[in-house]
């Protein structure tokens, strides 16, 4: 090998994707299993129709905390340890969508560590010392969280960007002061029993082993599809909401998108890039290299029920607040009106490609791939479709979707400190 000379490089291809295999628990909810494992690791993904769109955030997330916290016969700390000796550990993630419990352990012990999670999810008593001692918890996070200019400023742009339905409530310290057992008691069997709509399994697990883990799940299947809000609309404008002690200014700039089903999301995806979506985007030059207003800014695009949307999050100094605005709204107006060079978007591409490289290395990342499609009905050719897409746009294509999708007046903007 002559290592002065440097490896040949190659465009990246279509990537061949596994998809998991898919048995029915009912008509409804499905049980996806990703087999193909070289290793004695595993995952249990559960999820349940338990997220923030089905109650009070005050009731919704307190009783996703205390899932584990103990049943009649058990107590949190047995719990715990049952799933130690196990060599398993859990995480729990909620949403407005849902909530999702995530199983970790050898392949040998999964089924086992699953009953013990299953049984303290159904059963949860949410014991009264447990249930003082988070609700507590919760409380003293929330005022050390209100004094964080970034807390106050994701707030009211969460207000905006679903104005005028329940995906726009925050919760507030008397809805957490006012939090009573009953009502988690009340959610919990509204929710969470027959409140299970989708599990993912990955691990090289025995036939028996799925089989048990579908004959304890069934019970609590949900029995009709799921339907999620889509029309939402963000209020357009700025808001700023002042404090007076803060060094640091945040701010949330955005607007109601959509989500992979829609024709734009492709381009908007690399358009997306361009702006603010890695570390040499055109917001990182402009606002933290160039102008040092920032230690770092960036731009995402999210997908939430049966939509999206647009965010570009910073915090500046105070003094830098209107420029850094200005610099923004400057970057949305130049690729609006005019067309990118052939390097910026070649380097934006190449970019891209190894991204999906990346994300797609290994079956516990096909199946995360797969599931962020599965819920709109779509499989994983989707991602071949993108890869197709990235090495055929071109700056006239855009051009189009800017304009489309980044006018300034259609944003909601934000500003906290």
């Amino acid at each position: 090998m002559n290592r002065k000379n440097a490896p040949k490089t190659h465009k990246t291809g279509a990537i061949s994707f596994v998809s998991p295999e898919k048995i029915p628990l009912n008509e409804s909810v499905p049980l996806y299993w990703m087999s193909d494992i070289a290793n004695e690791t595993s995952r249990i993904d559960i999820y349940f129709d338990a997220g923030l769109r089905k109650g009070k955030n005050s009731i919704a997330s307190t009783t996703s905390s205390l899932l584990l916290s103990g049943t009649s016969l058990k107590s949190s700390t047995e719990i715990h340890n049952q799933l130690n000796d196990l060599g398993a550990f859990f995480d729990i993630g909620l949403s407005h969508e849902g909530v999702m419990v995530s199983l970790f352990a050898l392949k040998r012990n999964i089924s086992e560590a699953y009953e013990v999670l299953l049984d303290a999810i159904i059963n949860a008593r949410f014991p009264e010392s447990e249930f003082q001692e988070v609700k507590a918890e919760k409380i003293q996070k929330f005022k050390i969280n209100m004094n964080r200019v970034g807390v106050l400023a994701q707030r009211a742009f969460q207000k905006q960007l679903y104005y005028g339905t329940k995906y726009a409530e925050v919760s507030n310290e008397i809805d957490l002061q006012k939090v009573e057992r009953k009502e988690l008691l009340k959610f919990h069997e509204e929710n969470y029993i027959c409140g299970l709509f989708k599990i993912a399994v990955v691990g090289a697990l025995a036939e028996g082993q799925i089989q048990h883990i579908i004959n304890i799940s069934k019970g609590l299947c949900i029995k009709n599809p799921l339907e999620f809000k889509s029309d939402f609309c963000n209020k357009p404008g700025a808001i700023h909401i002042e404090k007076n002690d803060a060094v640091q200014t945040a701010i949330r700039i955005g607007k109601t998108l959509f989500n992979k089903t829609n024709k734009d999301f492709l381009d908007m995806s690399i358009l997306n890039t361009i702006l603010g979506d890695y570390f040499g985007s055109r917001l990182m030059k402009n606002i933290r290299e160039d102008k040092g207003y920032t230690y770092g800014i960036g731009s995402i695009i999210s997908e939430s029920g049966g939509s999206g949307y647009l965010l570009v999050g910073s915090e500046v100094g105070k003094e830098h607040l209107q420029a850094a605005l200005d610099e923004v709204k400057k970057e949305m107006f130049r690729l609006c009106n005019e067309k990118i060079k052939k390097k910026e978007l070649d380097l934006v591409k190449n970019h891209l490609l190894g991204q999906m490289l990346k994300i797609s290395d290994g079956p516990y990342a096909m199946m995360d791939l797969f599931l962020s499609v599965e819920s709109y009905g779509m499989s994983s050719d989707f991602y071949n479709l993108y890869i197709q897409r990235i090495h055929d746009i071109d700056a006239s294509a855009i051009l189009r979707i800017a304009n489309a999708h980044l006018n300034w007046s259609d944003m909601s903007v934000i500003s906290a400190g």
